[in-house]
């Protein structure tokens, strides 16, 4: 038994776990081997769904299953198994036709197991499909299949604050609308958010919540950095984030993940 064993240590992806060279650096391998090696968990939980992540996921020692679409499920990239998973309430379609009649600025990716749905694409939506190696579907709202695991909305953040003001309004019981970034606003079924899976993930693995551990840059990440035993972030995290008062480390580029880990060795 290594002196990790039990300890769960999940990290956001973009710009947390994976820098702005597009690499995760050899320091944070290491050290998450290590970490791995003395018996911990480590794990992912990101917003990218289930094809948007698979071409990454042997960028690092990944030893559990990874918290994908934003907390919507949990899939094991090594056995293709989905542990669970939540789905957008039927509504969204009739939901999306409004917002969209109502602010036509907005597009959105809609994801459908490993179809992504295109609506109104702009310069983010290809910017975002480019980055995450992956196409879509161009379709009208009517004619998309469901369930939706989740909803990118996609613009320049004035119209995404108009948007989620919008559909907060109306609809805020049915669904979780968070930014994961100044150009992306998550739509995901109401409770499915990244802190309520890592809490469903640990009891999972039979990790108790004194030893469950968090990372992350933006605002998606608050509910997960919300339940860890000490809320990590990178240096170059949100300032929502900042704002919001975790433990702050070097920014992704500088073996943030390393310097969790190293943290955790003087605990245990």
């Amino acid at each position: 038994m290594g002196k990790f064993q039990n300890v769960l240590l999940a990290s956001d992806f973009d710009d947390t776990l994976y820098g702005s060279d597009r690499t995760v650096s050899p320091e944070n391998v290491e050290a998450i081997s290590y970490f791995i090696k003395e018996g911990g968990y480590f794990t992912v939980a990101t917003g990218r769904a289930r094809p948007t992540f698979a071409r990454y996921f042997d960028l690092a020692p990944i030893n559990a299953p990874v918290i994908i679409s934003n907390g919507s499920a949990i899939h094991d990239f090594r056995t293709g198994q989905t542990i669970y998973e939540t789905f957008l309430p039927e509504r969204v379609k009739a939901d999306l036709l409004e917002t969209a009649a109502a602010i036509p600025a907005v597009g959105f990716e809609a994801y459908h197991g490993d179809t992504i749905y295109l609506h109104h694409p702009n310069q983010v939506t290809w910017n975002h499909l480019r980055r995450a190696g992956c196409t879509g579907t161009e379709a009208p709202i009517e004619e998309m299949i469901t369930p939706f695991s989740k909803v990118i909305l996609q613009q320049e953040r004035a119209v995404l604050e108009e948007v989620r003001a919008y559909m907060a309004q109306r609809w805020e019981a049915h669904y979780e609308i968070i930014f994961s970034n100044d150009v992306l606003l998550e739509l995901t079924a109401k409770g499915s958010n990244k802190g309520g899976m890592v809490l469903r993930l640990a009891d999972y693995l039979g990790v108790d919540r004194k030893d469950l551990y968090c990372v992350g840059d933006n605002e998606n990440d608050i509910p997960m950095l919300a339940v860890s035993a000490i809320p990590f972030a990178p240096s170059n995290c949100a300032p929502v984030v900042r704002q919001w008062g975790p433990r702050i480390m070097g920014s992704c580029d500088e073996g943030c993940i390393a310097e969790i880990i190293q943290v955790l060795d003087g605990l245990y």
